[in-house]
C-alpha cells in the first residue's frame, strides 16, 4: 500500500500537505523573553543599582537554585560552557601524558577543552538509537595514560550511565558528564549534572535554560572538588591577591545570573512543552507515513528526553536537498553536526581517517535538526512535516492539518521509533 492509500483510511479526501509557504524558525528566543520581559527587566535593574556585576548574591542564589534542580550538592558558576569542561579537567590536574576519551559525534568544545589542558582526546564511536557514546567500546581504548571519560548527554538525553560509571569506578577514571545541552534530563529518575564525578552545564543562548550571552556552571556532589573549582576559577586567587593554584579567569557576570533567576522557575514546564512537540512531531510524521523513510528520535529507557534538538536522519544521500527545498519554503534547519571531531582538520595529528568511526561518521551525513522551541506552536509544525512530506512527494488527509496527539497516539509513540536508519 503506497503512503497516499495508507494515508487515506485516517479518512477525508488527499490534499498535498503544503499550499503556502509558512515560515517557521529554528529558534525564536524572543517568544520566551517576552512574557518575561517586566520580571528580567526588573531583575537587570536591581543588579544595575547594587553595582555588583561580577558574581554576587545573584550568583550564588543561583548556585544554590541550581544544585538542587540538578540533585547536587554543590554548583560552581562560570564564564560559559566551555569554561565548565576546561575546569573541570583541571580540577583533575589532567594534563600533558594523558589521554580522556569522549564522543566525536559532538560539539567542538568537548574536544577543545582536552585539546587546551595539553591531553590527547581519544574519540569513541556512538551508539546510533540516541546518538550518545557507546559505552561497548569504551573499555577497549582505555590505556594505562587514560585519566577521563567525557560522556555528552547530546540533544537532551542522557548518556547510559550505569555503565560508564562502572567502567570509571573500575579503571578509577574521572566520569566528567557534558550537559551543556542537558540540563533537567533524567537517568533512572536522577538528574543530569548529578550522575558522575562532574557535570558540566551551558548558558548559552540557545540551551534550554538560556541566559542572555555567554553562561555555565559545574555540578558535583563532593566538597573537596567544589572548592578547587572555587578557586580555579578565580584565577587560584583565595583570599585575595594570595594564589594557591594557577587558574583562569572565569567568574560569571551577575546580570547572567539575574536574568537565569528568572527563568530556572519556568524551565520544567518549557522542557514538558519540548516534549509535547515531539511527540506530535511523532504523530504527525506517523500520521504522513513519513516515519518510513526518515529516522525519527529515540528515547532510551528510564530516561526523561528534554529536546534541546529534534533530530531525524535522512538516509540515502537526501539529507543536503532535503535541507535546500526546506529554506526554500522558509523552514529553519541546523546540521549538528556535518564533520564529526574525529576527522576536524586542527585534529589531523591524531591519525584519524575517514572510517576510523563509521556510526559517528554516518550521523554526521545523515541527520538534520527541525525546530523544537517550546513556544513553537502545532501549525508550525504541521508546515515543517508538511514542506518533508512535499520533498518525498507523500500527500495527507484534509483533516491531517487538525492533528494533535490523543492519549492513544502518545502511547503508541511513546517507545523509541525504529524508523529507517539507526
Amino acid at each position: 500500500m503506497n503512503s497516499a492509500s495508507r494515508l487515506d483510511s485516517f479518512g477525508g479526501t488527499s490534499v498535498p500537505l503544503v499550499n503556502a509557504v509558512t515560515p517557521v524558525p529554528l529558534l525564536d528566543v524572543s517568544r520566551q523573553y517576552q512574557p518575561l520581559r517586566t520580571e528580567i527587566m526588573a531583575a537587570v535593574a536591581r543588579v544595575c543599582d547594587s553595582g555588583r556585576f561580577v558574581l554576587g548574591p545573584d550568583c550564588e542564589q543561583l548556585e544554590l537554585s541550581l544544585a538542587e534542580y540538578c540533585h547536587a550538592k554543590y554548583a560552581i558558576a562560570c564564564a560559559s560552557g566551555s569554561d565548565a569542561l576546561l575546569l573541570a579537567l583541571m580540577a583533575y590536574d589532567i594534563g600533558h601524558g594523558d589521554e580522556v576519551l569522549l564522543p566525536s559525534y559532538t560539539f567542538f568544545a568537548t574536544a577543545g577543552a582536552v585539546w587546551r589542558t595539553g591531553a590527547k582526546a581519544v574519540f569513541v564511536d556512538l551508539e546510533p538509537t540516541t546518538y550518545n557514546i557507546d559505552p561497548a567500546q569504551i573499555e577497549s581504548l582505555i590505556t594505562p595514560a587514560t585519566k577521563a571519560i567525557i560522556p555528552v548527554h547530546l540533544y537532551g538525553q542522557c548518556a547510559e550511565m550505569d555503565e560508564i560509571n562502572r567502567i570509571g569506578k573500575k579503571h578509577n577514571l574521572a566520569v566528567i558528564e557534558d550537559a551543556a545541552q542537558a540540563i533537567g534530563a533524567e537517568y533512572h529518575g536522577q538528574r543530569a549534572g548529578s550522575l558522575g564525578d562532574l557535570g558540566c552545564i551551558s548558558f548559552y543562548p540557545t540551551k534550554n535554560l538560556g541566559g542572555f550571552g555567554d553562561g555555565g556552571a559545574l555540578t558535583t556532589n563532593n566538597a573537596q572538588l567544589a572548592d578547587k573549582l572555587k578557586l580555579l576559577r578565580l584565577h587560584g586567587m583565595q583570599p585575595r591577591y594570595y594564589h594557591q593554584l594557577v587558574g583562569i579567569n572565569s567568574r560569571l557576570d551577575t546580570l547572567q545570573a539575574a536574568v537565569l533567576n528568572v527563568k530556572l522557575p519556568h524551565l520544567d514546564d518549557w522542557s514538558d512543552q519540548r516534549e509535547v512537540n515531539a511527540k506530535r512531531y511523532h504523530a504527525l510524521f506517523a500520521a504522513a507515513g513519513l516515519d518510513q523513510v526518515l529516522g525519527l528520535p529515540a528515547t532510551g529507557a528510564q530516561r526523561r528526553h528534554v529536546w534541546n534538538q529534534y533530530i531525524v536522519r535522512v538516509p540515502g544521500g537526501k539529507r543536503d536537498p532535503l535541507r535546500e527545498h526546506l529554506a526554500n519554503l522558509k523552514i529553519g534547519t541546523e546540521i549538528y553536526y556535518p564533520v564529526p571531531l574525529h576527522l576536524q582538520e586542527c585534529f589531523k595529528s591524531l591519525g584519524y581517517r575517514p572510517g576510523s568511526l563509521p556510526e559517528s561518521e554516518r550521523a554526521a551525513a545523515e541527520t538534520i535538526a527541525l525546530p523544537i522551541f517550546p513556544e513553537l506552536t502545532a501549525a508550525e509544525q504541521r508546515a515543517v512535516v508538511g514542506a518533508i512530506g512535499s520533498f518525498f512527494r507523500i500527500k495527507a488527509v484534509g483533516n491531517l492539518g487538525s492533528l494533535i496527539p490523543t492519549a492513544r497516539l502518545m502511547n503508541h509513540i511513546s517507545s523509541p521509533s525504529q524508523g529507517v536508519a539507526g
